[in-house]
């Protein structure tokens, strides 16, 4: 099931201050905190933003903390504080690892996101990355693949009936067992994340939607036909809403140094550089901002729903 609306290029974001990676973290965010969380949130509601996201890590290992640092907030507390400070923002695990729960707690935990923000829930999924969190947490890491795959058919039932019935090789029969409560939505979407033959093969195969991670622009045309073919000989015409993540982005002319990975300039370039991905199939944008304050990312968030959200198409 699709939850992009057709012919649609939409956008979200990955919320900032939630997590604190040195690739990617402005410097005025290693102070803030949810003062300034909540007003990103609330102005992505006011702004046109399809999803708001959260990551996912428990523990960063050394040596990775030295540039992952150590914040990461939780996602399902952060998402379901969100929701109580907006209206229609969709709330996406970006993406949640499978392998550190039972498949149960995070259908648990998503049902009743959805239901407390009536309906706005995106489980967003992956297989991780982290080694080291893995051994922490007493983890197999060389079989998170099939174990993802198997916890995305456990959450899926879960999500489908409240009585699920289904018996994998890692958790046994799971049946004669009520989870409440419900999920508004009729089929709550799970997004599979990640950008490797096995993530595309498990998003084509199980995915309601696809989450790239770390895709280059000119590799994307060709991980979208990859997936499309899959999907087409797994699913058959069933559809799947494609996302990617762009580059940093800075509307307008900047006085200081944005990064040569970064696309700035007037609305129509950055409106013109985005719909090139929607002429690849891609129908969901993650954006992100450059900014020296939260009051440039949050003018930059107005500026761009005013000047590019409405030329965004497919």
């Amino acid at each position: 099931m699709t939850i992009v609306p057709e012919g649609k290029l939409v956008y979200g974001m990955q919320l900032q201050v939630q997590a604190k990676s040195k690739t990617f973290v402005e410097e005025w965010e290693t102070n803030a905190g949810a003062k300034e969380l909540g007003e990103i949130a609330k102005k992505a509601d006011e702004t046109g933003f399809f999803y708001v996201g959260v990551c996912d890590h428990l523990a960063v290992t050394k040596p990775l903390d030295d540039f992952m640092g150590a914040t990461w907030y939780d996602t399902v507390a952060t998402l379901g504080w969100i929701a109580g400070m907006t209206k229609n923002v969709r709330l996406l695990s970006h993406v949640y690892i499978l392998s550190y729960r039972h498949p149960l707690q995070t259908a648990k935990s998503f049902m009743t996101l959805d239901a407390l923000s009536n309906g706005r829930a995106i489980l967003g999924v992956g297989a991780g990355h982290l080694e080291g969190e893995f051994d922490l947490l007493g983890f197999d890491f060389t079989n998170r693949g099939p174990t993802t795959d198997a916890g995305i058919d456990v959450v899926r039932e879960a999500f489908a009936n409240e009585y699920p019935d289904i018996t994998t090789e890692q958790w046994g029969p799971i049946k004669d067992a009520a989870m409440g409560p419900r999920p508004v939505q009729s089929t709550l979407p799970i997004w599979v994340g990640g950008s490797s033959k096995p993530a595309l093969r498990r998003a084509a195969e199980r995915g309601d939607g696809w989450l790239p991670q770390g895709t280059p622009r000119a590799d994307m045309p060709a991980q979208i036909a990859f997936l499309l073919e899959h999907r087409k000989r797994t699913r058959g015409d069933d559809p799947i809403d494609l996302g990617t993540i762009t580059e940093f982005l800075y509307l307008g002319k900047p006085e200081w140094d944005v990064g040569e990975k970064t696309l700035a300039g007037e609305p129509d370039y950055i409106a013109e550089r985005l719909n090139e991905f929607g002429a690849m199939g891609v129908n969901h944008l993650q954006i992100r901002f450059r900014s020296r304050s939260l009051e440039e990312l949050l003018d930059q968030m107005d500026a761009f729903n005013r000047d590019v959200a409405p030329h965004l198409t497919r």
